[in-house]
């Protein structure tokens, strides 16, 4: 029987990054892995600053063939020709984005620890769910997506599934075999070498 294939990486922007050194911090972790994806998560709902700045990251993650999505912001998304959206509110609003972004675009979906949002999602259109926190019992409300749910899921449901929150290394172990990408965000870009810290981080387990 084949080994299963290893997790691809899915990268999440910080919430909050300065829109003049960002694109070139971006730029060097895109060049040091093989990074599948690429989401554009600004915590604020400042219009003109999340347009710039989804300008600026597609410039990016154009000319290195990486896919570029943003949280929630379905207009957005179809505006600045972003390559999909990712919905935060589990599978509500999945067929909304679907029908207004068209077949082509990638509409993922966060649905927290709940294996009913992430099939909901999944019939209403969505590409990939993704379940969080793996780790850091302090997140959220305290809450974890254990690795159970990624190995129920990886033996019942084809769609793919990302695992993601506090991904210290002994999260990512429990569940690289069992999700298909794995979501990395601050978990290095508080570090003064983000491309060195993912390459540590993820060093032992892919």
């Amino acid at each position: 029987m084949d080994a299963p294939e290893p997790p691809r990486l899915y990268l999440a922007t910080p919430p909050v990054f300065d829109l003049e050194a960002f694109p070139d911090i971006l730029a060097r972790v895109l060049d040091s892995a093989d990074i599948a994806c690429v989401r554009l998560a600004l915590a604020g709902r400042d219009e003109d600053m999340l347009g710039r700045s989804a300008d600026a990251l597609r410039d990016v993650t154009l000319t290195r063939d990486v896919p570029l999505v943003i949280d929630d912001h379905v207009l957005l998304a179809d505006r600045h020709a972003l390559d999909g959206v990712h919905l935060t509110d589990g599978a509500k609003s999945v067929r909304a984005a679907r029908k207004a972004l068209g077949p082509d675009a990638i509409v993922g979906a966060y649905c927290a620890q709940s294996r009913h949002d992430g099939m909901s999602a999944g019939e209403a259109g969505a590409d990939y769910v993704s379940f969080g926190p793996v780790g850091g019992g302090a997140l959220g409300d305290g809450t974890l997506a254990e690795p159970e749910l990624f190995e129920w899921w990886s033996q019942m449901i084809e769609l793919p599934v990302v695992a993601e929150g506090g991904l210290d290394p002994a999260a990512l172990a429990s569940v690289v075999p069992f999700t298909d990408f794995i979501g990395i965000g601050d978990e290095i870009w508080s570090t003064d070498d983000p491309a060195a810290t993912l390459g540590a981080l993820i060093a032992p387990i892919l």
